[in-house]
């Protein structure tokens, strides 16, 4: 039997020419046009702020005024206040201490005396001196009457009318009354010198009443103001000497505490303070008055006390090279209600929290948006742009640019790697 040709054709050729044709007439694959998704990342768009310049340090507490009695006579202690110990509050000018006066109230009676009896003596000479002028006047008169005498019995002698011995007699008589009034006029002479004398006796005795009477005023010790007594020396009849330290004793009216700040963190803290203006100077001239303090105990940290910078200590701090700012606490007992709301003493620790005058309409970034002086910028065109910038200060997680950003542009936040200028971003704007 014979085969038609297409019998003749073997299966797998069949299929091999099938599976061309369909390849070849088969439509092409669809054209879509799209765009590559940018990179999701989040922006902080830019605005101006007004910041104030805080620092926080710690410090120990100590009096703002201590009291240190120290002993200006010798003597014995012979009256001691009962509330003379140590932690015991103590009102100004309540007497603590009394030592014996004895020898200070002899020593003033004798002064006195001595004094006395010099100012009978200045008053005798007084009397003296006036008496002498009133006899010299006298004798001035009887030495007139005896020259003019003198002159008549020489004229009389030379016309005869009497002896030589008359005129000798009268010359005798005036030679007399020279020598008296001579002797009157000396004796007044000297009662000047007399005088300074004794106003140079009543003057040294004087001085020793005084000094008397300083020493009789020292043997009783006064509290200055209210203080509270940290250490007494002295016990009852005991003897003390000059110099001897005998209480002492914290004010109640005021503490302080040295914040020592860096200096880049202290200029910061006073207001319009130029570039270029020395250290020394601004320590000189004194803090600003804008700079605001609250003080709170390391141990209770929600009991708070408004403080204020009183000064600026004469130095540096010789190691770690920080400014010693003083503040001073008002009335550290007010409200003092142990344990609950305990009074400020000397020795306890604090963190002092400064702040100083705002800055007006400055720039501030996250810190985590700083990269070594550059910040990740998305342009107009959510494309990624490098910026240069002058970094500031940081606080409360945030940098202060000084220049390199401007209000209104966007600032990425979170770090791109690797950062390529011109890359695609998809912004999502986070709230501050």
């Amino acid at each position: 039997m014979r085969i038609g040709p297409f019998l003749a054709v073997p299966p797998i050729v069949l299929g091999i020419a099938a599976a061309a044709w369909l390849i070849g007439n088969a439509p092409g694959p669809a054209q879509v046009d799209a765009t590559a998704a940018g990179l999701s990342v989040r922006v902080e768009t830019v605005a101006q702020q007004t910041i104030r310049p805080a620092s926080s340090v710690w410090g120990n507490l100590r009096a703002a005024e201590t009291w240190v009695a120290v002993a200006e006579v010798q003597g014995e202690v012979i009256w001691r206040h009962p509330d003379l110990e140590q932690g015991r509050m103590i009102p100004a000018g309540t007497e603590v201490l009394r030592i014996d006066p004895a020898d200070y109230e002899l020593a003033l009676g004798q002064a006195e005396a001595d004094l006395a009896a010099l100012r009978a003596e200045r008053g005798q000479i007084e009397i003296e001196a006036a008496n002498t002028s009133r006899i010299l006047e006298l004798e001035r008169a009887r030495l007139a009457l005896s020259e003019a005498d003198l002159q008549r019995t020489r004229t009389l002698v030379s016309q005869g009318t009497v002896p030589q011995t008359r005129a000798d007699e009268a010359e005798r008589a005036t030679l007399l009354a020279r020598r008296t009034v001579t002797e009157l006029e000396n004796t007044l002479s000297l009662v000047p010198s007399r005088e300074q004398r004794l106003d140079a006796q009543i003057a040294r005795t004087e001085s020793a009443a005084d000094r008397a009477r300083r020493s009789l005023d020292r043997t009783t010790l006064t509290a200055p103001f209210d203080l509270r007594v940290t250490e007494v020396a002295i016990e009852l009849f005991q003897s003390v000497n000059p110099g001897q330290i005998v209480i002492r004793g914290d004010g109640l009216d005021a503490v302080e505490v040295v914040a020592h700040l860096p200096i880049d963190a202290f200029r910061r803290l006073i207001p319009g303070l130029p570039e270029g203006v020395e250290l020394q100077d601004a320590m000189r001239e004194g803090p600003a008055d804008s700079i605001d303090v609250a003080v709170s105990p390391i141990a209770d940290p929600g009991q708070i006390w408004s403080g204020r910078v009183t000064r600026v200590e004469g130095a540096l701090d010789a190691r770690a090279r920080t400014v010693p700012v003083v503040v001073t606490i008002a009335d550290p007992y007010e409200s003092a209600d142990p344990p609950n709301r305990l009074p400020l003493v000397p020795n306890m620790q604090v963190r002092i929290a400064l702040t100083g005058a705002p800055l007006l309409e400055v720039v501030t970034v996250p810190e985590a948006a700083l990269h070594g002086g550059i910040v990740l910028v998305a342009d107009a065109d959510d494309r990624l742009e490098l910026r240069q910038v002058t970094p500031g200060f940081a606080q409360d997680g945030r940098i202060v640019i000084a220049q390199g950003l401007v209000p209104g542009e966007r600032v990425v936040i979170d770090a791109i790697a690797p950062a390529i200028p011109g890359l695609s971003l998809s912004p999502v704007e986070v709230a501050r």
